[in-house]
């Protein structure tokens, strides 16, 4: 008793920023309510400010971190997501694959409009979700909807069972990206603490543990594929890269990054192999020959075809339990809708959108959101083929700004998708999107009214900040961050 009251004294500030974050976490998760937006703001702002302070001051305290990552978290595990109605249609899909359906053939609409109750609580879900996301055919690719199964497998009739058991294997998914973020920090030197402030977000406890978003997963399936790449077990490294893809498909546009860092591989293994043998003989180190160079990465291109097809054929054996002749096209349709119909907390878009309303005077983002996909891929090349990925740094590097330039074009920008540029961001030098996950809190503004209209004001000044920050870290600072790393 001595010993703890010893340790609690010399410990007394971090225990009690513990004791708060874990009160303002309970409050959070069962007494708050979306619109409720003052409160909200303040929870999360008290909860960023004390992340902060806990990992600042107890940085070499990795277990402890761990403990409190686990805790935070658990006093989510009987709350209902307060800020998302997604997870209606998670228990949905999943309860209609038990019952024998194909989730991506049917809208939920076209059951209960007449009359038709598929599965258990059927009217209590589609209520839950909402016309607009009962009006369209799922997007979730076959890793998310085994979860959806699980949990109507070991939750057929109760909704709260449901949430705790996708709870579960979210927090799983977690720790799994905390042990192989850890390794992956040790193998560049990097500091191990870094992953905390992916772990310990407020913003990730909240919109992956506490409102049940599978970025999550899709994250744990990306650092495990990412590490097993820089140990050269890149076969494997495919396989996993499949299944993260198989969760949500933001990954697919990281593949062609991945060509440089292949070819580049090899150039730099021959290079290694001749400074070796250079230090045994004395002799002195040949001239670099471009035309050697050439032929060592047109010899990683076999490598880098396989990589491709054990990703390629990964996601395509996990969607064939789904395959139907229209499965394609409803899924083409629905993703569709992120480009050309959906608006919410985007930046440029909005600005190209109001040059559109000025010069057409109406909205044009049917033109807009086709353009949008061509300049994402016009700039994923330009990294591909001008940027060296020649390290396990320089491609998660490729992977953010490729990432950030998507968002920062986008129609639509859910708070939960920012956990994917922060993750790749503790791998890297840049701080925006770690500053990103603060200000994302902003965009719930639009919860305030019955219709959820934006104040555009507040989304400039989320916006605002973040591009001060990334404008200063990417460009003005560039040389500091070079030199840092």
């Amino acid at each position: 008793m001595l010993v703890n009251t010893a340790f609690l004294r010399r410990n007394r500030t971090p225990f009690l920023w513990v004791v708060s974050s874990i009160l303002f976490y309970v409050s959070f998760a069962y007494d708050l309510v979306r619109a409720d937006y003052v409160k909200l703001l303040t929870l999360y702002t008290a909860l960023f400010f004390l992340f902060y302070k806990l990992i600042t001051i107890l940085k070499t305290r990795i277990v402890f971190l761990t403990w409190l990552a686990f805790i935070f978290r658990a006093v989510f595990i009987l709350a209902i997501p307060n800020l998302s109605q997604d997870f209606y249609r998670f228990i949905w899909d999943g309860r209609m694959i038990l019952e024998g359906f194909n989730p991506y053939l049917y809208t939920v609409e076209s059951f209960i409009k007449n009359g038709n109750f598929p599965v258990a609580q059927a009217q209590e879900l589609y209520n839950g979700m909402g016309e607009l996301n009962a009006g369209h055919f799922t997007n979730y690719p076959p890793i998310n909807q085994l979860c959806f199964i699980l949990a109507a497998l070991f939750a057929s009739k109760s909704i709260l069972g449901s949430v705790i058991v996708m709870r579960l294997l979210i927090i799983a998914a977690d720790f799994g990206t905390l042990h192989f973020g850890k390794k992956l920090l040790k193998k560049l030197n990097i500091p191990v603490y870094n992953i905390f402030w992916y772990i310990l977000n407020p913003f990730i406890i909240i919109e992956l543990t506490g409102n049940l978003h599978f970025e999550g997963v899709m994250i744990f399936f990306l650092i495990w594929s990412l590490y097993l790449l820089h140990i050269e077990k890149w076969y494997f490294a495919g396989i996993v890269l499949g299944l993260s893809i198989s969760v949500k498909l933001i990954p697919l546009m990281f593949l062609p990054l991945f060509f440089r860092w292949f070819t580049k591989r090899n150039i730099i293994k021959n290079e290694m192999n001749q400074s070796v043998s250079v230090e045994k003989t004395n002799s002195v180190l040949p001239s670099s020959n471009d035309k050697k160079k050439w032929i060592l990465a047109f010899t990683g291109m076999p490598n880098l075809l396989i990589f491709y097809s054990l990703t390629g054929l990964t996601i395509l054996f996990l969607f064939v339990p789904f395959y139907s002749k229209i499965l394609i096209n409803n899924y083409m349709k629905t993703v569709a809708l992120w480009f050309q119909d959906f608006e919410f907390n985007a930046s440029l878009y909005y600005i190209a959108r109001e040059v559109g309303y000025l010069f057409r005077g109406y909205n044009e983002i049917a033109i807009i959101g086709k353009a949008i996909p061509v300049l994402v891929i016009l700039f994923v090349l330009i990294i591909t083929f001008f940027r060296k990925n020649k390290s396990t740094t320089d491609l998660i590097t490729s992977m953010l700004l490729v990432l950030s330039f998507y968002y920062f074009t986008a129609t639509t920008i859910h708070p939960w998708y920012v956990a994917t540029l922060l993750i790749l961001s503790v791998f890297t030098n840049y701080k925006f999107p770690l500053v990103w996950s603060f200000a994302i809190i902003l965009s719930y503004l639009a919860y305030l009214n019955s219709n959820n209209a934006e104040n555009l004001w507040v989304i400039g000044l989320e916006y605002l900040i973040v591009y001060s920050v990334f404008i200063w870290e990417v460009f003005i600072n560039k040389k500091a961050m070079k030199l840092v790393s």
